[in-house]
């Protein structure tokens, strides 16, 4: 799936502008690169980029500018100077190049994660559905909601922090300073002879 792909050459990035974009993307390592396109022929034949109007077949040209961090390029096949059909859009974006889905591609998965989300609303709906011979169908929110608390795990807090157990302690040390514990007087007990 060349949606989850994604390419970049590090010597390239520090260079990137309007100008060159295109020789970026047209580098031999580049996987969305198709080396029989108009591009390539233009190129070897050292013509002018304005030659691509001319010309029939796939080619690629840079669509969207957003200096210095995102340019989009698009795949395309030229019926005629006046005539192109879209094939694919590639994002850059800091150098690194995408490519961006398609419309069924984007529907898809969309669908999926609403039917996801309906799926996991109607299973918790139905946890809560009763029936009862005399009451017939109800729902019950308390065994839901109960069911759900004993899952959870109780977070399990500290009494005291190391903090605050050196500061009481440092209260209690001054405190007995400031007001000393009496000491108790010897009893003496007189010794019958």
């Amino acid at each position: 799936n060349p949606l989850g792909l994604s390419w970049h050459d590090s010597a390239w990035i520090p260079v990137l502008n309007p100008n060159n974009i295109m020789d970026y993307f047209s580098e031999r390592s580049n996987p969305f690169y198709d080396r029989t396109c108009n591009n390539e022929i233009v190129k070897m034949q050292r013509l002018s980029p304005d030659q691509l109007q001319n010309m029939t077949g796939l080619e690629y040209i840079l669509l969207h500018v957003q200096a210095p961090i995102l340019y989009v390029i698009r795949k395309q096949h030229r019926h005629s100077p006046t005539l192109a059909a879209p094939l694919a859009d590639y994002y850059i974006i800091a150098g690194v190049v995408y490519q961006a889905p398609d419309l069924a591609s984007v529907v898809s998965s969309r669908l999926l994660s609403t039917v996801h989300h309906l799926q996991s609303a109607f299973e918790e709906a139905s946890s809560c559905s009763r029936y009862h011979p005399s009451k017939g169908y109800y729902w019950d929110f308390k065994n839901g909601k109960a069911l759900a608390a004993k899952k959870e795990t109780p977070v399990r807090e500290e009494p005291s922090s190391l903090f605050q157990r050196q500061r009481v302690d440092m209260l209690l040390a001054e405190l007995t300073r400031k007001f000393p514990l009496p000491v108790p007087k010897p009893v003496h007990q007189a010794i019958e002879p």
